[in-house]
């Protein structure tokens, strides 16, 4: 690699995990570790980079849903960074594969607690976890909500897909004390708030799917309106304001309601 040749994007995924709320849609976000290398001590949705196990052939045979290789790939993906971040599985039992099947409950997810780690390590394969107890992984519950891709500029460089998912019925979020050491279940308004009040550290992407969360008022809103809707890919673009301040610019048509980012509130 040059100077002038920008480090390749790499294939990440996210879940918004979804639950009714009193006023809104509460969302699942965990708090990065502050030894992280990547937006540590940051409030952010369970998620992380692609690993060469989520490309396996053989999840063909344990997931619902067609969604070719990299929607699939991204999508796995994202439902193992949840599993290992969180601990909530986003599955159902193979004998009764299909879109309208229910997921597994606290009981399975209580069985696969204790390899959560060994699956982050890469000690133990999550196909091979996930195929010992006849799961398949519910592809076709995850709604494609956003697609970032880390600006040229930048030292480390992300292609990741965003989803929403409704959380399954009595399954309980716990942070992995690695990576994350909180799990907490609040409204996009409430995490914007907190991180305007100077409580909460949130990075540009997340702050921004954030506030496009908070156009739907509950989890049946949610669903209905982004999964009628085109996911616009926004690559940030450097630039300067018209007062000639450094800043991002992305697309108007990406939905966001914002196309400027100053960099000085860009944290990473």
């Amino acid at each position: 690699m040059t100077a002038q040749t920008p480090p390749d994007a790499k294939l990440s995924a996210t879940i918004l995990l979804l639950r009714e709320g009193v006023r809104a849609p509460e969302v699942l976000m965990v708090k990065r570790h502050y030894e992280i290398d990547f937006a540590a001590g940051a409030l952010v949705f369970p998620g992380g980079k692609a690993h060469a196990g989520d490309t396996d052939p053989g999840w063909d045979a344990y997931t619902d849903g067609d969604f070719g290789p990299i929607q699939q790939d991204a999508r796995i993906a994202a439902i193992r960074e949840a599993y290992e971040e969180s601990g909530i599985v986003l599955a159902r039992h193979r004998k009764s594969l299909g879109a309208g099947a229910p997921l597994v409950g606290a009981d399975i997810a209580d069985k696969l607690a204790p390899h959560r780690a060994a699956v982050d390590r890469g000690e133990i394969p999550f196909l091979d976890l996930i195929r010992e107890h006849d799961l398949a992984l519910a592809l076709d519950r995850l709604i494609h909500f956003g697609h970032w891709i880390t600006p040229v500029m930048m030292a480390k460089r992300f292609d990741t897909h965003f989803y929403i998912a409704r959380a399954p019925g009595g399954q309980i979020a716990a942070h992995d004390g690695r990576e994350t050491t909180d799990a907490v279940w609040l409204s996009a308004t409430d995490a914007l708030e907190q991180e305007k009040a100077g409580q909460a550290t949130i990075i540009f992407p997340t702050r921004m799917n954030l506030v496009k969360l908070a156009q739907v008022q509950s989890l049946e809103h949610a669903e209905r309106h982004f999964g009628g809707q085109p996911v616009v890919t926004v690559l940030p673009e450097p630039g300067k304001t018209e007062a000639g301040a450094p800043c991002l610019f992305i697309p108007e048509e990406a939905g966001y309601g914002q196309t400027v980012e100053l960099l000085s509130n860009v944290k990473v």
